[in-house]
């Protein structure tokens, strides 16, 4: 499958806005800060609740423990995605019991993805609460599943695709929208 770049829906500037805009969301909906702690959903949700967790400091002076879930072996597609899927580490070094979390990702599409982390994260333990913070909800969902923070809500069709290019893999912040096109053989 080929993507062609449709139009860009965040540049640097606004990637940096949607995460100064949630970490001030997070702030002011949790009044005890000292039960809370930020995990992202690996590769690029990560890095959002790394930049979330700086922006959190930075506004209120307060460290929030951060830790980093792989989903893979939760996903439910996972014969589909490769033949040999690479897992990465899960880093939580902290209990959940008796914290509010809030889970990071990068695009909220079906909420399959969610589902896979929420499995994942109860069998680390039972948290008082999950949210969800998204940079980018675009709709389209399979499950129940609602974000309490989004940076964007972006209507999109079933044939088109959100990117999030992030520095620390793409070399460059931006989210873009993109539409798939058959590859001809």
């Amino acid at each position: 499958m080929v993507l062609k770049e449709k139009g860009k829906i965040f540049d640097e500037s606004g990637v940096s806005k949607a995460i100064k805009r949630i970490a001030h969301e997070i702030i002011e909906q949790n009044k005890s800060m000292e039960e809370l702690a930020i995990i992202g959903i690996r590769c690029r949700g990560a890095f959002l609740a790394e930049r979330i967790q700086a922006q959190i400091k930075e506004i209120s002076g307060k460290d929030l423990p951060l830790g980093i879930l792989d989903i893979t072996l939760y996903r439910d597609d996972l014969t589909k995605i490769a033949e040999q899927p690479v897992v990465h580490k899960t880093e939580i070094k902290f209990k959940l019991e008796d914290r509010a979390i809030v889970l990071v990702d990068d695009v909220l599409f079906t909420g399959r993805t969610i589902r896979s982390a929420l499995d994942e994260l109860i069998d680390f333990g039972r948290p008082k609460a999950i949210q969800l913070a998204v940079l980018i909800d675009r709709g389209h969902r399979e499950l129940p599943i609602r974000p309490d923070y989004i940076g964007k809500n972006v209507a999109t069709a079933l044939d088109e695709v959100v990117e999030v290019r992030m520095k620390e893999v793409d070399g460059k912040d931006e989210v873009v929208l993109c539409q798939k096109k058959e590859q001809k053989s």
